[in-house]
């Protein structure tokens, strides 16, 4: 194999005929093929060996060839480049969000039910700390949410999700990112946020509160405080966590305690409002 025009070898000198002495080896071109050196094929950083070799094409043809089928923009690498994209965005679009909480809640809850009016309420009283709030966005009590705190002139967040049953965000967002990723989007609420605050909902609320909770025991985040807000909604769960997985030694008292329910809106923003100021104390 040639490069910059001088000849390298393999073990002992025993390398494969790749090109005449001086001729420089095309890049992405089938190499060796003798002894323990089987034919290759070079993408980039990637080596292709026997049956991966594949396509005859080099990746600069397939760009500047415009003809074909468009399938490539859902392969694997492709789609690296979108998630990177969507990282790109967020942070740029929420790099400069003042303290902020985040709050997890159901799409299906009507406006009319009881739990919107609470909603509203937590927005307004967060926006009222100076808080900006994040959302997912939707609905339910998350447009309740980011009603409240727009309402109450406070920064409005949400942060959408391409789904096949959801409508996109909602007219209280003052600010609006959509992700095609859920786990790009997650890291999203956790990244901007000094605090989560549950609503009532369902699988997508219960996915948040638990990797919330599993990214403040295992330190990945430090001092979040995890509001489970709605007594009658939370609590059988909070009583299953505590004696069942507690009990059991599944959890310890540390993690039970990262865990505050509450029915009550200034209760659930004090505990948001001393959690900034510890987390302020060390930044």
């Amino acid at each position: 194999m040639t490069i910059d025009g001088q000849r390298h070898h393999g073990p002992e000198g025993n390398g494969a005929q790749h090109a005449d002495d001086g001729e420089q080896q095309p890049v992405g071109e089938v190499l060796g093929g003798d002894g323990e050196y089987p034919h290759e094929k070079q993408r980039g950083p990637v080596v292709l060996r026997r049956s991966r070799m594949g396509e005859p094409t080099t990746t600069d043809q397939r760009l500047l060839d415009s003809r074909g089928p468009a399938d490539w923009v859902h392969t694997d690498p492709w789609r690296v480049m979108r998630i990177q994209a969507e990282f790109v965005e967020g942070f740029g679009a929420l790099a400069e969000v003042p303290r902020a909480t985040t709050v997890f809640g159901s799409a299906r809850t009507p406006r009319e039910h009881e739990e919107y009016q609470q909603g509203v309420r937590l927005g307004s009283a967060l926006a009222g700390t100076g808080s900006a709030v994040i959302t997912g966005g939707g609905p339910g009590t998350m447009e309740a949410v980011n009603r409240g705190a727009s309402e109450a002139g406070g920064l409005s967040i949400g942060l959408g999700i391409e789904l096949p049953f959801e409508q996109g965000l909602n007219p209280w967002v003052d600010l609006g990112v959509n992700f095609r990723y859920f786990f790009t989007r997650k890291t999203m609420f956790v990244k901007y946020a000094q605090a989560f605050v549950c609503l009532p909902g369902g699988f997508g609320t219960m996915d948040e509160l638990f990797e919330s909770l599993t990214l403040v025991q295992t330190k990945k985040v430090t001092k979040f405080p995890v509001v489970m807000f709605g007594r009658s909604y939370w609590q059988g769960l909070y009583d299953w966590i505590r004696d069942t997985m507690r009990s059991s030694g599944k959890i310890g008292d540390q993690e039970l305690g990262l865990l505050h329910l509450t029915d009550d809106v200034e209760d659930a923003v004090r505990v948001v409002e001393e959690a900034y100021a510890a987390w302020d104390a060390t930044h």
